[in-house]
């Protein structure tokens, strides 16, 4: 029989965490008496991690990695996947916008050969109409700057055989957009429909100010593109400079016309300011990553776990387990 593990990050969703382990666990017992669900406490401060330990007593098939303080779920995610001891890991969130009855239509395609299986929405009614839209320009400029395969449907489910977890494992980076690095790793990907739920309880934790800086994150992440763009564009502003210097001159020339205009030279400086202020701000945002990787601190810390051995992660813990 093949084991299952559920990587869960947990922030502030202690309205969530026992229906969520309620109706994760009855399909899990369906499938296979060998399971858990690793739950990844992310500096939650509503009770979260106090209502875990609660539920790993009663149950030792639920493990706890309470992380030191926040640092983001996909750092989160990278924890729940150092840990993970199953065949198959399955990746969602607490809130039950990710029905865990999908997880056996993604276990059928996982025995049919997929060593990637991911969960696409079939649709978003669930969130606003600026998300979805938004979300759509964000994925398709994500494909077009991008080598790598993406889809405005594609959350954080999706099933990762044993030999992919082993693979992306072996990445050290600090600045991590994870779904981008589930497609990129290759391997044989397939999908399956859900119709994404509505919240369980609470609110989301996204701002459009956290979503704008992971769009960043994602672009930065996989592609150079933003960083030789400028290249044309000086280019372009260079050329188009040229043309004009060269029609003053004949005018000036050939016509007697004195070179007009203090507004004019006004609005040219001004545009080359702000061009060269947009390019010197992606430039700081690649040398900002730059910056994070080369101090090669520890992607997390953990404070303490519950059920699991120190030994299995990749980072150095020195807490207790328990």
């Amino acid at each position: 029989m093949s084991k299952i593990s559920l990587v869960v990050p947990i922030y502030n969703e202690a309205e969530n965490i026992t229906p969520f382990y309620e109706r994760a666990s009855k399909v899990l017992d369906g499938l296979t008496p060998q399971w858990e669900i690793i739950c990844v406490n992310d500096g939650s401060q509503d009770g979260s991690m106090a209502l875990l330990v609660s539920l790993h007593q009663k149950d030792p098939r639920i493990k706890v990695v309470d992380l030191s303080r926040n640092f983001g779920k996909e750092i989160a995610l990278s924890a729940g996947i150092d840990y993970v001891s199953g065949d198959i890991l399955i990746t969602m969130d607490a809130d039950l916008q990710h029905p865990p009855e999908v997880i056996t239509e993604m276990i059928k395609k996982w025995h049919e050969g997929c060593e990637i299986v991911f969960a696409f929405r079939r649709s978003r009614k669930a969130e606003g109409w600026v998300k979805r839209h938004t979300s759509k320009v964000f994925y398709w400029l994500l494909g077009w700057l991008t080598d790598i395969p993406s889809h405005n449907r594609i959350g954080d489910f999706c099933l990762l055989d044993r030999r992919v977890v082993e693979a992306l494992k072996q990445f050290q980076e600090h600045n991590r957009f994870m779904k981008g690095l589930f497609a990129w790793v290759g391997f044989k990907q397939d999908f399956v429909m859900y119709d994404m739920h509505v919240r369980n309880s609470g609110t989301t934790k996204w701002s459009y100010w956290r979503l704008w800086n992971f769009a960043i994150e994602g672009i930065t992440s996989f592609s150079s593109v933003p960083l030789r763009v400028w290249t044309y564009v000086g280019c372009c502003i260079a050329l188009i400079s040229l043309i004009y210097a060269t029609v003053l001159v004949i005018q000036t020339i050939a016509l007697g016309i004195d070179v007009p205009g203090y507004a004019s030279l006004m609005v040219g400086i001004l545009f080359i300011g702000g061009i060269q202020l947009i390019s010197l701000g992606i430039i700081g945002e690649y040398i900002g990553r730059i910056y994070r990787e080369v101090k090669s601190r520890p992607l997390y810390l953990v404070k303490r776990l519950y059920g699991l051995n120190t030994a299995r992660s990749k980072e150095t813990v020195t807490s207790p387990t328990e």
